[in-house]
């Protein structure tokens, strides 16, 4: 990373965010990143402090539940310089659909965890039935 020109190599980012190459180019074909391109052929991808808090944006809004396409299309209000407040009224859009989501996902996990308790809990009196006799039985053939 040079410092003082604040940009990066596609390995510099990857490695700083733990991603792989490959992980990076798939989000510049999704057109969370633009990188600029120097070397023969424009092969060396040359990111900038823009595509790094992009990126830190992008893995950001992954970890909260977003897909990729509403990361972009956030990220994407936030490149104007207009007023921030439908930018902002969006995101608790976007954050109040997920955490109804999750919500739901997470009574949905709880009502399972609650009936494999029930079978869990049926398994083992039937169990604890069953393995009466098989003792008696062992008990009679020690003796």
């Amino acid at each position: 990373m040079a410092a003082s020109t604040l940009t990066y190599s596609i390995s510099d980012l990857a490695q700083e965010f733990d991603l792989t190459t490959r992980a990076m180019r798939f989000y510049e074909d999704m057109g969370l990143l633009q990188p600029a391109r120097s070397g023969p052929g424009g092969r060396l991808r040359v990111y900038s402090a823009r595509d790094r808090t992009r990126l830190k944006l992008t893995l950001r809004a992954k970890r909260l539940g977003l897909s990729l396409a509403e990361a972009k299309a956030l990220i994407d209000m936030y490149e104007s310089p207009r007023d921030t407040v439908p930018q902002l009224r969006k995101f608790l859009a976007v954050l109040a659909t997920h955490r109804s989501a999750l919500e739901g996902q997470l009574t949905e996990l709880h009502a399972q965890l609650d009936e494999i308790k029930m079978h869990e809990k049926e398994a083992r009196g039937l169990l604890a039935k069953s393995d009466k006799p098989a003792e008696k039985v062992a008990e009679k053939v020690a003796a």
